[in-house]
């Protein structure tokens, strides 16, 4: 396959595209799934052709799944590697055990494509160091273009990581609580389908929980329920109603491959982005005060003011997982302690866990708050009361006309404009730290809130995060930045108008 078509397959640091042609036709080929495995191995080698490596692979619950983990282990087997396929397995097992030396895993591939829908698959790649970075995988698909890999005989068996994964969860819990530490509490799963199921019954119940009330549990390879996304309205939604039906204490949601997860209360309100971060920032902070929060770049004023009554400092950085991972770990590594870095999406990884973004174990620590919250007769929700929540939050994107010649240089340039505009105001200022983008503070009677523009990184996307403190607000501020960009001929502001006509 030619490069440009295999590079049309990344996605950050992994790589996705159309497995199943229900709806589009297929761009995640045979060939391509085949030779980037083939590729993957090559690059792990290094060069070192003697050596033979171990490779675990698990995938998701999709309904392409089992095709694919077929091709992969094939793959893989033809150029010399042992593997294990681990079955349905979440994405952060996959990684873990890779941490574990009695299963003697060089690396591992995760076959996913997180919450896309149905027909979308792709591979996520580790190593006993961690998750691949943008320029591993461009490596990668350029070895596949090349196409020279070595030939061998591996062997291949089967072996479930989940049950060992599952129990260093449980330990987390009751090292922290004790045995039993939420018997009389109900608390409910909503894995939407996905690979997350495994959490109500191996989980859960063994530290004593009443589970009855928990939906879409089984796999589910057409997602046939909701997407499993806590992103999702429409999930968050049906989690919500499951919560106030059972009369649940707590409702966990994960997305697909348990990589990301959130939260809906005993009052059917949902913790999830601003709340999910302010949640979390509380626990970690009342463990260790005075840490750095690292943060994506659309999250809330509010949220720095609650971080820092907690005693810490938030540092709101770039969007993407890796970019708020990689952040936390320069923190730490230059002796700035960074306890959490975490995205808005529920993608949270903490120091204490390799700065894995892990869902479940997200939740663990959010089991062992309520569990210590019970004993002092005070819920979750009274940990974030104090957090200021905005009246209005809307994400508008637009797209690029057919005007437009290079989406890269020309949302660069509006970006640049924006700011320089933005100097010579006397109504409007600009975030004192800001890493993307540009993010405009509006006073009152103007927006009383603020405006995020920034740039997609991969596609041609300008993306605009609106939070505002009065109702009406968001409209107010996208009336200014209408105006702004219609100067820009490349630029389809259709969505922008139809937020303000709506």
């Amino acid at each position: 396959m030619e490069i440009n078509e295999l590079l049309k397959l990344k996605s950050g640091t992994d790589v996705r595209g159309i497995a199943v042609g229900d709806l589009s036709p297929v761009t995640l080929t045979d060939e391509a799934i085949t030779l980037i495995a083939k590729a993957f191995y090559a690059w792990h080698l290094k060069g070192e052709t003697d050596k033979k490596l171990t490779i675990a692979v698990g995938n998701d619950s999709r309904i392409s799944a089992e095709h694919i983990r077929n091709l992969v282990c094939g793959a893989l087997c033809e150029c010399g590697a042992n593997v294990i396929y681990t079955g349905l397995s979440s994405t952060p097992s996959m990684f873990m055990l890779l941490q574990k030396p009695e299963w003697g895993c060089d690396a591992s591939v995760m076959i996913t494509a997180s919450h896309l829908p149905y027909d979308r698959n792709g591979l996520k790649f580790f190593t006993r160091a961690g998750g691949l970075n943008s320029k591993d995988i461009d490596d990668i698909l350029r070895i596949a273009a090349d196409g020279n890999f070595i030939s061998g005989t591996g062997r291949l068996t089967e072996k479930s990581f989940m049950d060992e994964y599952s129990d260093l969860l449980v330990k987390t819990v009751e090292n922290a609580c004790g045995k039993n530490p939420l018997a009389g509490k109900k608390v409910i799963v909503d894995a939407g389908g996905g690979a997350g199921g495994f959490f109500a019954e191996k989980v859960l119940l063994p530290l004593g929980a009443d589970t009855e009330g928990s939906i879409l549990l089984e796999p589910d390879g057409y997602f046939k329920g909701h997407i499993p996304n806590p992103e999702d309205k429409k999930a968050i939604n049906t989690l919500a109603a499951a919560v106030l039906k059972s009369k649940a204490d707590l409702g966990i949601i994960f997305d697909t491959d348990v990589d990301r997860a959130a939260c809906v209360d005993a009052d059917g309100e949902e913790i999830n982005r601003n709340a999910l971060i302010a949640l979390v920032s509380a626990i970690l902070l009342n463990e260790q005060p005075g840490g750095v929060i690292v943060t994506d770049s659309v999250t809330s004023d509010g949220l720095t003011k609650f971080i820092e009554s907690c005693g810490g400092k938030h540092l709101r950085f770039k969007r993407g997982y890796r970019n708020v991972i990689d952040k936390s770990i320069e923190l730490n590594e230059s002796g700035i302690y960074s306890p959490l870095a975490i995205e808005t999406s529920g993608h949270a990884a903490f120091k204490e866990n390799y700065f894995l973004d892990d869902g479940a174990y997200l939740i663990t620590k959010i089991l062992i708050c309520l569990a210590r919250q019970s004993k002092q007769g005070k819920t979750i929700g009274d940990i974030i009361s104090s957090l200021e929540r905005p009246v209005e939050a809307d994400e508008i994107r637009l797209g690029f006309t057919a005007a437009s010649k290079d989406f890269k240089s020309e949302g660069k340039k509006i970006i640049e404009d924006l700011i320089s505009f933005a100097h010579t105001s006397a109504s409007l200022s600009l975030a004192a730290e800001n890493y993307e983008g540009v993010r405009i503070n509006f006073k009152k009677g103007e927006g009383d809130g603020w405006l995020l523009l920034r740039q997609s990184v991969h596609d041609p996307v300008i993306p605009i995060n609106l939070e505002s403190n009065a109702s009406g607000g968001n409209k107010l501020m996208a009336k200014f930045i209408l105006k702004f960009l219609q100067n820009y001929e490349f630029i389809d502001v259709k969505n922008l108008k139809d937020f303000i006509n709506n």
